[in-house]
């Protein structure tokens, strides 16, 4: 697959950013109804996998969009309002991975996976680390609380999905691609 630059930004990444908030936001969506234990509105969100997946295929900017809209989208319809930290976070969840887009040859290579799963693994620490440590300032919160009450359960559950479902995905893209002849 031919990659362009990184940082490239225009109606490609603008196209893929909003296809993949609509996927993300939907599937979030279909699963909000599943609560983690947690302080705070952590639900199972297998969707985090199509959220990673669409920064490390499409890049940072489109793993940004994607991840930033597509959590008010699924917030919205959920009916929990806006929340711009959480949605920021998952921007950032979105974005990181997004930056190992050129490192990315072959999706179905082990290593290739190893590194999408690695990537989006810092991806959700930081996502969530700054969606649950400014949830001090937003909501009030105390430090333990953010971290062991937000962050915690976000980041297992969001990791945990990743490293399942992630590689699937890049293995169908890898076919999609391969049929193409890209």
């Amino acid at each position: 697959m031919e990659k362009q630059s990184m940082w490239s930004f225009g109606t490609r990444q603008v196209v893929y950013g909003a296809i993949g908030a609509a996927l993300y936001g939907v599937f979030s969506y279909i699963t909000n109804i599943v609560p983690l234990p947690a302080a705070g509105n952590i639900t199972f969100r297998p969707a985090v996998a199509v959220l990673i997946f669409f920064g490390i295929a499409y890049g940072p900017w489109v793993g940004l969009i994607a991840g930033l809209v597509g959590n008010t989208l699924g917030d919205g319809l959920s009916g929990w309002g806006f929340f711009w930290n959480w949605s920021v976070g998952n921007g950032l969840m979105g974005m990181i991975p997004g930056l190992a887009m050129n490192m990315i040859q072959d999706y179905r290579s082990g290593r290739s996976i190893g590194l999408g799963i690695g990537w989006g693994a810092l991806g959700i620490a930081v996502g969530m680390l700054f969606a649950s440590l400014t949830e001090m300032f937003v909501g009030g919160i105390d430090l333990n609380t953010a971290l062991v009450g937000y962050f915690t359960p976000a980041f297992i559950g969001n990791l945990v999905v990743t490293a399942v479902l992630l590689p699937i995905l890049m293995v169908a893209f890898a076919a999609v691609i391969s049929r193409r002849g890209r």
